[in-house]
């Protein structure tokens, strides 16, 4: 299958903040974040993909590497399928961050792993050195340990791990392109499903009304004034500081953002689908996994959602969905939340 560019957590508008408004040493640590990029993608173009088990084994098995700092990948194994605890807080976060992701696709949506075939988990910690990012290259999931100034640990959130996985899950199904509408629609379905993995590993799971719809929430280091990187509840509000600048998504389509940066705003205009959905589990009320969720989850895995659809291929399509599910009532209640963000289904 064709692999995506590397998708990363964090967008590169706010490491050119970092880059603009930041001390020498931050600005560096930015610059060096958004090399990264085409370095993965240099590195992976060149390394021959190897089956990641036996054809015969439908059993997805997790593997945590180690970096070492470096930028080798995958690393140095150091927690397989079944092994104990490591002493290490960033190997054992994303061990568990792979199950509760897996929990949720299965028990939910009855998908086997990222590509529905038992496909093994890889991921990657302590990656290079001061990597502001979390990021899926195609093949893996790969983590930063934050300068510890601006960002924290990456692998602190397990919606950052789900939102990872969930790319994976976008290539295996809809393969939806990387860049402007269709690229925004790949974002927020990470988001979507990242959020979905949080409310279903929370004790007690977190019903819509509970939730925080936050993306990221422990990221920022306690310097920086931010909830989060993003929030799916008011779009826009998530953080606003001198260093790293003021979130920019919008929540309707008033507010779509026009741009060749970033393969066209994919970070930015996300917020807008994101809103939809949360506005969507609002309106189908208690666990957001089992309505609103099983609707987007349908319609990423129809044959028929092309690699460029746009939010309003992807709105109708949901409706769809909706009332095949759930009946007129579902129907209306997608409906209504694309109508709330200006899309008309």
């Amino acid at each position: 299958m064709m692999r995506n560019r590397v998708q990363c957590i964090v967008p590169p508008h706010v490491l050119e903040a970092i880059e603009a408004n930041g001390t020498p040493e931050q600005r560096a640590w930015a610059a060096a974040t958004l090399s990264v990029d085409a370095t993965v993608r240099a590195d992976r173009a060149e390394a021959p993909t190897a089956p990641p088990h036996p054809a015969a084994d439908l059993t997805a098995h997790r593997r945590v590497y180690d970096a070492g700092n470096t930028t080798s990948l995958p690393g140095t194994l150091v927690r397989g399928e079944g092994d104990p605890a490591s002493a290490d807080v960033s190997v054992n976060e994303v061990y568990d961050g792979f199950s509760t992701t897996l929990d949720l696709y299965n028990q939910v949506y009855s998908r086997n792993s990222i590509d529905d075939a038992g496909l093994d988990l890889i991921g990657t910690v302590h990656y290079s050195t001061d990597f502001n990012n979390a990021m899926w290259d195609g093949g893996q999931a790969i983590f930063g340990d934050g300068d510890g100034d601006i960002f924290n640990r990456f692998t602190i959130a397990v919606d950052v791990i789900g939102h990872e996985l969930t790319h994976g899950v976008t290539q295996y199904t809809a393969a939806l392109a990387y860049r402007n509408q269709s690229g925004a629609l790949n974002e927020s379905m990470s988001d979507v499903f990242g959020s979905l993995v949080k409310q279903y590993h929370a004790f007690p799971r977190q019903t819509a009304e509970q939730a925080d719809w936050l993306i990221g929430a422990g990221l920022w280091a306690p310097r920086i004034r931010g909830a989060a990187l993003r929030s799916m509840k008011a779009p826009g509000t998530a953080y606003e500081d001198p260093l790293v600048g003021k979130d920019p998504q919008p929540a309707t389509m008033d507010g779509y953002v026009t741009t060749r940066q970033d393969n066209g705003g994919v970070h930015i205009n996300s917020g807008i689908p994101n809103h939809a959905f949360y506005l969507a589990a609002l309106n189908f009320g208690g666990y957001a996994w089992e309505k609103a969720g099983r609707v987007w989850y349908s319609a990423l895995t129809d044959r028929s959602l092309s690699s460029n659809a746009g939010f309003l291929d992807f709105a109708r399509l949901t409706v769809q969905k909706a009332e095949a599910l759930f009946g007129s009532g579902g129907r209306q209640r997608i409906h209504d939340a694309w109508a709330r963000v200006g899309i008309s289904t």
